[in-house]
């Protein structure tokens, strides 16, 4: 969908105001249709400041009167079940999911800051998009393909790891006869059987929390499994035993590039299991995707992904046994025939392909001087400049 400019945000805010509060939809409902409307990924509220929207990447704040602190709470209360509401008593914050009609699904966080309440709200489009549509390396069809061992895909908050994830996902679910689970906090995409057989559970309410889901998880019976983010030792200890049991397994990680994502995943552990957590990953590593999310020049599609791709190839495997992921960045660079990229070669080829623009390339880029380099026709093998 096309991006707004300014004014419609004005406008589309006014429609807001309008709408009626009686004709049977949640009050909040007013807000996510005209988010929708204007082609907004996210929507943030915070008490005692007017709604903000982001759109390419940028938030705007919504023209009208602040958000009072019970106002936001009754409409998010309005949504939310007792156990929810509960836990954002007891705990500040909580995560959910709200259907807002058959092709718009929002992901919803609330948190308290200065005693009130605060609210993120993520657009999740119905209709999930292949490796081309989101300009992905094509490298990822290999990657689906496989079926066993453990893939990571990291970034920060809104790269597109979800939206990554679920194109992997769905393409399994288009040519392979299996079974699919996945646990997620809340479930994002929703999933319709083709060839496979997809169950998903949503922590909260499908199961009581993760620890049980991962209890019960190889009792499932699944081929393939999400396990929505790795955000602790218990978690990553199940990831690595499905893989290990002869599983597909996905999971994200919060880190900027593979040799960090090898890092992150080391420090849940005590040192002393350390040294058996690396073994597993030698064993059972198969790749690690990074992303980031970048402006993109066209404003039809307003921000595409770069992406670091590491292929657990000998090489790879060996300098993480040997405790030299600091080295892996190396290995990726010499080995673009094999499909990996680091992200300065994913910028180069995304301003070549005038995608975006170099000052955006130059922002996002580990080594600006590197990637000025690479412009102009000077690759990097290792740590070497190469003419």
């Amino acid at each position: 969908m096309k991006a707004s400019s300014s004014e419609d945000v004005k406008a589309s805010s006014s429609e807001v105001k309008k709408t009626s509060a009686s004709n049977g939809r949640a009050r909040i409902d007013k807000y996510f249709d005209a988010m929708v409307k204007m082609g907004a990924s996210d929507i943030h509220f915070k008490a005692e400041a007017p709604p903000r929207v982001r759109i390419k990447g940028s938030l705007r704040p919504l023209k009208g009167d602040p958000l009072a602190n019970a106002k936001i709470e009754k409409m998010l209360f309005e949504i939310m079940g007792e156990d929810k509401q509960e836990q954002y008593r007891e705990r500040g914050s909580t995560d959910f999911s709200y259907q807002l009609d058959r092709n718009n699904r929002f992901r919803i966080n609330i948190f308290r800051q200065r005693g009130l309440t605060s609210m993120a709200a993520r657009h999740i489009p119905r209709t999930i998009l292949d490796y081309a549509a989101l300009n992905l390396p094509p490298v990822l069809e290999k990657i689906s393909n496989l079926h066993q061992g453990l893939i990571l895909v990291a970034g920060i908050t809104g790269s597109g790891k979800s939206t990554t994830i679920a194109a992997m996902l769905q393409r399994i679910n288009e040519t392979r006869t299996c079974h699919i689970v996945t646990l997620e906090d809340p479930i994002e995409f929703m999933f319709e059987d083709a060839k496979a057989f997809i169950n998903q559970r949503e922590i909260g309410m499908d199961v009581a929390d993760f620890h049980d889901a991962l209890k019960y998880l190889m009792r499932e019976d699944p081929d393939v499994v999400l396990i929505g983010e790795l955000r602790d030792k218990d978690t990553f200890e199940a990831a690595i035993h499905a893989a290990e049991s002869g599983h597909l397994v996905f999971g994200t990680v919060h880190a900027s590039n593979a040799g960090g994502t090898v890092t992150r995943l080391l420090e849940l552990f005590p040192p002393e299991s350390r040294e058996l957590v690396r073994m597993s990953l030698v064993f059972n590593l198969q790749a690690i995707v990074c992303l980031k999310l970048l402006k993109r020049i066209q404003p039809e599609i307003p921000r595409i992904p770069a992406a670091e791709i590491m292929l657990a190839s000998p090489s790879v495997r060996k300098l993480i046994g040997d405790k030299r992921e600091n080295e892996l960045l190396g290995v990726i660079r010499g080995s673009y025939d094999e499909g990996m990229q680091d992200f300065t070669e994913a910028l180069r080829q995304h301003v070549e392909n005038e995608y975006i623009s170099t000052q955006t390339a130059y922002e996002a880029a580990p080594n600006p001087e590197e990637l000025k380099m690479r412009l102009k026709g000077i690759s990097v093998s290792g740590g070497g400049i190469i003419g």
